[in-house]
């Protein structure tokens, strides 16, 4: 199916910029929102790649604030784009934008901007970095960017709580339908009783132990903060004998 050949197509140009409206908010904990923008037409598909971001921007105090994201939804929905999202302190790295996205009311608009990005899925297996991608681990805090392509190319995830985990049933239901093309495994810092993955940072040995040894089409995008990239993915994969042009980086 080609979904641009059959409905007009939201994403032009990586530098047109365009407004958005708010349609609709939806709480999903305490702390994470699904925030709906409609598109021009109720036929319109959004139109990102799989494995790209857009950008948003807004003038915030003064100052315009730019933050990029990765919708949850995929272009088989129509006249809608979502974005899945943590709803930080506004002295978070991501807080300014998302204390503006919260504060929005239906029928506000923001300004899109994109595709942007440098990873592209060009489906069965292939993508635009790398050789086939085989062996997939995507170590994440955001991992709204990585089930867009685990969606369509049918993870190491670390958070604090559970309920920290952002789209954790559909990342789960994933890994029910399709046991033999992909594995789920979490790391939290903080887990419940009884919680049956991994605690604390991402070592050498959970990696050893849920991933395949690194091969000829092995391809590692790694994603979230500092702490994540340089104490715990970088060192640990090179360690088992991962090496740079396995790991992309975002």
């Amino acid at each position: 199916k080609n979904v641009k050949k059959r409905h007009p197509i939201t994403l032009q140009h990586p530098e047109a910029k365009f407004l958005l409206p708010l349609i609709e908010k939806e709480q999903i904990s305490y702390n994470t929102r699904r925030f709906r923008f409609g598109l021009p037409s109720p036929d319109h598909a959004f139109g990102l790649p799989v494995g790209n971001y857009v950008n948003l921007l807004a003038r915030i105090d003064g100052v315009l604030v730019i933050r990029a994201y990765t919708p949850v939804s995929s272009d088989e929905d129509l006249g809608f784009v979502d974005l899945i999202m943590k709803v930080n302190d506004a002295r978070h790295v991501q807080g300014k934008m998302t204390q503006y996205l919260e504060n929005m009311k239906t029928g506000d608009t923001i300004l899109f901007q994109g595709p942007s990005g440098r990873l592209f899925y060009h489906g069965s297996g292939t993508g635009g970095i790398s050789e086939p991608a085989a062996d997939l681990l995507a170590l994440c805090t955001f991992p709204n960017y990585i089930y867009r392509v685990i969606y369509h190319s049918l993870q190491e995830i670390l958070g604090q709580s559970e309920e920290e985990i952002l789209v954790s049933k559909e990342l789960e239901e994933v890994a029910r339908t399709h046991p033999k093309q992909f594995n789920l495994w979490y790391t939290l810092d903080g887990p419940t009783v009884g919680w049956k993955y991994s605690s604390g940072f991402i070592t050498e040995d959970t990696i050893k132990e849920h991933l395949p040894p690194p091969g000829r089409f092995s391809f590692i995008p790694a994603c979230g903060p500092p702490p994540l990239i340089q104490r715990a993915a970088h060192p640990n994969l090179e360690k088992l004998g991962y090496n740079k042009d396995m790991i992309f980086t975002y």
